[in-house]
């Protein structure tokens, strides 16, 4: 099989796959520290196949944007899926510049949950909008900060070049701790996992993501929570392509290999953390996503003063 083709086929796979998986081993990883058999890895598919079945109960006061917002949040986690290099140096869609695309992309599906959110004219629901919007304002900077200095490092501009070709330069070995360091806390930023959110608690004054979807049901729940475990796949396979060394188009199959493998041990790794710590406070969470703003200025800072990735 020609190796561009395989690589794509193992990209979507991966896409519409690992999140079932890694939701699977992080609740199988906390089943364990809590002494339990815990629920099997696909179940999570098992529930929203069996909410696909279920008919949707809609407020009297949401407009088409409520039913279309959640399946525009899913359109743009799946294009922005594309663009990720979750096999290190290639993803299937590429061009220059695409990381800004990508960026813009899910904060395109982030205002788009936030106004089906506020639709249904709930309180709650826009609480946890208004919360979503301000952690979504310090988790950004951060991440196009880190694109940046990807970039200053390389010398590229394409997604998969900037992941596929920092292994290289001297800078890898001084910056690779601190940016995957960044993007642990900016996955569990954008995927709503501990310490910033927990995607189990039923306290509405607390919640952030899952208090905006407590009105969608059925299929538009489903798409919802697919969504969001695609952006912890996505911020997985970034972490996972930063700290894979193999190149893809020569070793494909290791290269898929070793993928999987960093993504399950980083899913062991949140169930591990998810276990250990309980959720921060909501004032202390600002300061804890600004902490991966930090550590990405330190790398840029390194790159900087070793000669500016040029």
């Amino acid at each position: 099989m020609n190796t561009l083709l395989f690589l794509t086929l193992s990209h979507i796979a991966l896409a519409l796959l690992m999140p079932f998986l890694l939701l699977g081993t992080i609740n199988r990883s906390k089943s364990w520290w809590a002494g339990r058999k815990g629920p099997g890895l696909l179940q999570s598919y098992h529930d929203l196949r069996r909410l696909l079945h279920k008919r949707p109960v809609i407020s009297d006061t949401a407009t088409p944007l409520f039913r279309l917002g959640a399946y525009a949040v899913l359109v743009c986690a799946l294009i922005a899926m594309g663009f990720v290099p979750l096999l290190g140096q290639f993803a299937p869609l590429s061009f220059a510049h695409d990381f800004v695309a990508v960026a813009y992309i899910l904060g395109l599906g982030r205002l788009i949950l936030m106004l089906s959110a506020m639709d249904v004219g709930s309180p709650f629901e826009g609480m946890g909008a208004a919360r979503e919007a301000m952690f979504g304002a310090f988790a950004e900077p951060a991440l196009f900060l880190l694109l940046g200095t990807l970039s200053a490092a390389t010398g590229l501009s394409s997604f998969a070049n900037l992941l596929g070709h920092l292994h290289h330069t001297p800078y890898y070995a001084w910056i690779v701790l601190p940016l995957a360091l960044a993007l642990l806390i900016l996955l569990q930023t954008e995927a709503a996992r501990v310490p910033v959110d927990d995607p189990l608690t039923h306290l509405e004054l607390t919640m952030i993501h899952e208090v905006m979807i407590l009105d969608h049901s059925g299929p538009e729940l489903a798409a919802m929570q697919y969504a969001a475990a695609l952006k912890l796949t996505l911020y997985a396979g970034l972490i996972a392509s930063l700290l894979n060394p193999i190149d893809p188009m020569l070793s494909p199959l290791t290269a898929l290999g070793l993928s999987v493998l960093l993504m399950l041990l980083l899913a062991v790794l949140l169930g591990c953390i998810e276990s250990l710590m309980a959720r921060l406070p909501l004032h202390w969470v600002p300061r804890y996503v600004w902490l991966a703003g930090w550590l990405v200025a330190a790398s840029a800072l390194v790159v900087g003063v070793m000669g500016g990735g040029l």
